[in-house]
């Protein structure tokens, strides 16, 4: 019988990660593969994503239209809890497949341990100093299997006590996206999104919920900086944490501004050729960490949102600055002397290397009781 493999997707930015993965499970004879969405792709205001995942025509797709979507992360996390625990008893999952430090990945994580599911964390082990990162960490404790991104990541599992034996290093998934001859050219994405410029830059500013109270005073400093400079723009909305209606009430003083072009949502394969042409990335997603480095874009990152998440002495493309107009608008005046690559993140073959593990015996017989491993401190 054919193992049902499981991917939970919550955000638009999770599902371009693991799109690859799952295309290369659903065309193996060995696999089934099903597809929870759930969270952000489910809100109108956020572009209805999910529409972008029915366009895949994975043949067992389920929409999780009864979830309340509320601004609580906590609610939310035990609703994703109660409806997915449901979905995996009726159809007879054997693996769960989630990625990175989402609610859904969590909500994934904990309904397979507590089921004797086998997880499989894609990303785990990487730090961005915000409730993101406990969360990411919590899952890791959870998982089974963990897919990450280099030996750094690892090293850190190896920290929190997981069994090297359980831990693969990939490479990020996305690369492989990324570094396809696939990705549509820069023309048919200004056609698509009505793009009227060539030069420009991109904003994704996120909601930090642990500074929750400093949110709007936050993002008006990134706003007054982005207009108070002669750039063009293609802003982004930001996921849908607590805070994220702050963010967006700022954005409506982009509304009749020709500098300005916003949207709810990119899709992920538009989005990487929109970045891969661009001036520079600024504002607080994972994108100007990761896949501005393997583009080579300069990147501004603002605040604590991905604050530890990386060396500055290492990736050598990001500036960091606080949430002060003015440390802002010089960064971008600065953005030419940060175009630079780096590839601390994979080579582009991640996806081969998740499905050779998949199909060895071992991942589907080690023991899905855990033990945690001690370091062996030295007395020196």
């Amino acid at each position: 019988m054919r193992k049902k493999v499981l991917f939970i997707t919550g955000t638009r930015a999770d599902f371009g990660k693991i799109k690859s993965l799952i295309h290369a499970v659903d065309n193996d004879t060995d696999f089934e593969v099903f597809v929870f969405v759930s969270g952000m792709h489910l809100m109108p205001q956020f572009g209805n994503t999910y529409k972008e995942i029915e366009k895949e025509h994975y043949e067992h797709i389920y929409l999780a239209f009864g979830l309340a979507l509320t601004n609580d992360m906590s609610y939310n996390l035990g609703d994703v809890i109660c409806e997915l625990s449901g979905y995996v008893q009726k159809v007879g999952i054997d693996m769960i497949v989630v990625h990175g430090d989402r609610i859904d990945a969590l909500a994934g994580a904990i309904v397979g341990a507590l089921k004797n599911v086998r997880v499989v964390h894609i990303e785990g082990g990487e730090v961005s100093g915000t409730i993101d990162e406990s969360i990411r960490h919590a899952i890791s404790k959870f998982a089974h299997i963990h897919m990450v991104c280099n030996d750094e990541a690892k090293n850190r599992l190896i920290q929190l006590g997981e069994e090297e034996s359980r831990i693969y290093v990939i490479g990020s998934p996305d690369l492989d996206i990324m570094l396809s001859d696939d990705l549509p050219n820069f023309s048919m994405c200004k056609e698509r999104y009505a793009i009227p410029f060539n030069e420009y830059g991109i904003l994704i500013y996120h909601p930090v919920t642990t500074e929750y109270e400093n949110i709007t005073k936050q993002i008006r400093q990134v706003v007054d900086a982005v207009c108070d400079t002669y750039d063009n723009y293609i802003v982004i909305y930001p996921n849908n944490d607590a805070g994220s209606d702050f963010i967006l009430e700022e954005y409506k003083r982009f509304k009749g501004n020709e500098r300005f072009c916003v949207f709810p949502s990119i899709r992920f394969e538009y989005f990487l050729t929109i970045l891969k042409n661009a001036k520079y990335i600024i504002g607080n997603s994972s994108s100007g960490i990761r896949e501005s480095e393997i583009y080579g874009i300069p990147s501004i990152d603002i605040g604590n949102r991905q604050y530890g998440r990386y060396d500055p002495e290492v990736i050598r493309n990001i500036q960091h600055v606080h949430e002060d107009k003015e440390e802002i608008k010089a960064a971008i005046a600065a953005v030419d002397r940060y175009r630079c690559f780096g590839e601390h993140f994979g080579s582009g073959n991640s996806t081969q290397i998740f499905m050779d593990a998949l199909h060895q015996d071992e991942i589907w017989i080690l023991d899905i009781q855990k033990k945690f491993i001690d370091l062996k401190w030295s007395n020196n």
